[in-house]
């Protein structure tokens, strides 16, 4: 007799809710917002609660001196990690066995070398489903996957492992990781630990949740149009898009596989800029170009940040600003979000210039053609295995009666991309130009939505973060404020720009969105790391946004 998907969503789901100690079980409250119940339930001692709201960075120090037990800090994290899942309900697989058996491991080598393995040693990671950790199953939001488990790890996780770190649960995507918010047929919605009726963001919904909610420290999201900016944002936490070829990517699960036109990057959110240098420059250490061919052979280059630090005191940065991008308007609070960016590095003595964003229109559709460029036929063939149903995100974005393109169409849209990548290089240089001589435009601020964090179902333009994927810049998201009912009025009598403008401003409630999360992006040149993360770790420092409300 053949076995329904309903049926196997809920042995899947059956399995999560078993893997969750009965002590460290709660009663889902009923109010929206969940930040305070993991510091209120009991579950945690004072020291696992300490622990689990410190810095990875502090974390790493002390496991390194031997003053804190990476088995001590795995299990802080794995009960705060059960506790977000049965409020937020952002994991699809949780090992905490594992988990506690190779912090032990790593607290054996410590007490007999007197030295940690690496800079991440006895660290807690979240992971997104896509990265394969073996004998761990893999869905990544497909029904039909569920039964695949690895005999092998992503390189990523490879490489992290060698760095020390100690891997507890994979969290969840939205159904074939092509939408910025979250929810499957497999276990459902993941919600903003903020206010459930928002958006976690996606596809590393399950990331920006956890770590939200301080379940991990420092997750791993991919991102092809958004996937790691937009859940960060949605969540008041950093993040970094990195270049392609920057940090590996090989054997990460993924929806079309073998697409080279728009590449999915793999990188890490967290609560701190600080916290993605240390993940960054962990993972490079360990010299990814040795694993995966198409990662560059560059490492951390400490003088670039240097360098930029030192534009800080003597004359400042040559930043762009752009608010809207000729396609759909942002709300106010993000657009207030913007105006505090801005007026507090002129304050503080950075030189600001208008940013024209260059054929913006021209870049979302052709992103948007990419995506669907196979006549969605990848994605469907693994919906329809199952006989699960689409999301409806998906039917929005994916129609699979799209037709697909031949070869010579799609070496045409490669040009097309080329053309528009050298293109927007060159306006790059004209505004170095005008600048005067010897001058950089060091990045440009920009939304990275068009909304603060999102009522469900309503995410409907992408291109705030999709161009940034098509040029393949750095892009780093820094979190600035909340929207607020009495300061973000809704425009009035407003001209929409297109049809999607008008159905995104009439979104907009103030009511709705009052306390959700805003963020800008800065964006950099491509394989900017260094400088661009040192740009923005400096924004966050002027804006003091290190606490929450």
């Amino acid at each position: 007799m053949s076995t329904t998907w309903e049926h196997l969503a809920a042995e899947k789901r059956g399995r999560i809710d078993k893997s969750i100690p009965s002590e460290w079980k709660i009663s889902k409250p009923t109010q929206a917002s969940v930040m305070d119940v993991p510091a209120n339930s009991g579950i945690l001692s004072a020291e696992e609660l300490k622990i689990t709201e410190s810095t990875a960075t502090d974390l790493v120090n002390k496991l390194a001196k031997g003053e804190l037990k990476a088995v001590d800090v795995t299990l802080a994290f794995c009960k705060r990690a059960a506790l977000a899942h049965q409020l937020v309900n952002c994991a699809l697989e949780f090992f905490p066995e594992a988990a506690l058996a190779q912090a032990k491991e790593l607290d054996e080598y410590f007490e007999k070398n007197q030295k940690p393995v690496g800079p991440l040693h006895g660290l807690p990671i979240s992971l997104k489903d896509q990265a394969r950790v073996r004998g761990i199953e893999t869905s990544m939001g497909y029904i039909d996957w569920i039964g695949n488990y690895e005999t092998s790890d992503s390189v990523i996780v490879t490489l992290l492992r060698k760095a020390g770190a100690v891997f507890y649960v994979k969290t969840s995507v939205p159904q074939t990781l092509m939408v910025c918010e979250t929810v499957n047929n497999i276990i459902g919605r993941t919600v903003n630990p903020r206010n459930n009726n928002w958006s976690c963001g996606g596809s590393s919904g399950g990331e920006g949740a956890i770590i939200g909610i301080r379940g991990g420290v420092i997750g791993v999201g991919t991102d092809i149009g958004g996937s790691i900016r937009v859940p960060s944002a949605f969540n008041f936490l950093y993040g970094i898009r990195p270049s392609h070829g920057r940090l590996p990517y090989a054997r990460l699960a993924n929806s079309m596989e073998g697409q080279e036109t728009v590449h999915s990057v793999v990188g890490p959110i967290a609560h701190s800029a600080a916290d993605l240098r240390l993940f960054l420059t962990s993972v490079l250490r360990e010299e990814p170009w040795s694993y995966d061919p198409k990662v560059i052979p560059i490492p951390w280059r400490s003088q670039e940040e240097e360098e930029t630090k030192k534009k800080f005191k003597s004359g400042g940065l040559n930043l762009g600003f752009f608010n809207c991008d000729g396609n759909v308007l942002p709300h106010p609070p993000v657009l207030r979000a913007v105006d505090v960016v801005v007026s507090t590095l002129e304050k503080n003595g950075h030189n600001i210039i208008p940013w024209t964003p260059y054929k913006h229109d021209f870049a979302v559709n052709m992103i948007n053609g990419i995506y669907a460029a196979d006549g969605s036929t990848d994605v469907y063939r693994d919906i329809n295995a199952s006989g699960e149903p689409a999301i409806p995100n998906i039917r929005d974005l994916l129609n699979p009666n799209n037709p697909k393109i031949d070869l010579n169409e799609l070496w045409d849209v490669h040009l097309q991309k080329w053309a528009y990548q050298s293109e927007y290089l060159s306006q790059w240089r004209l505004a170095e130009e005008q600048l005067g001589a010897d001058k950089t435009l060091d990045a440009i601020i920009a939304p990275i939505t068009p909304t603060a964090a999102i009522r469900h179902n309503r995410f409907k333009y992408y291109g705030y973060a999709s161009v940034v994927n098509l040029l393949d810049f750095t892009s780093v998201v820094v979190p600035v404020t909340f929207a607020d009912k009495k300061v973000d009025a809704k425009k009035r009598g407003y001209e929409p720009l297109n049809e999607i403008d008008k159905e995104m401003q009439e979104e907009y409630d103030p009511d709705a969105y009052h306390g959700a999360p805003v963020a800008v992006q800065v964006i950099g040149r491509r394989l900017s790391e260094e400088k661009t993360l040192a740009i923005a770790e400096e924004v966050g420092r002027l804006l003091g946004n290190v606490v929450t409300p």
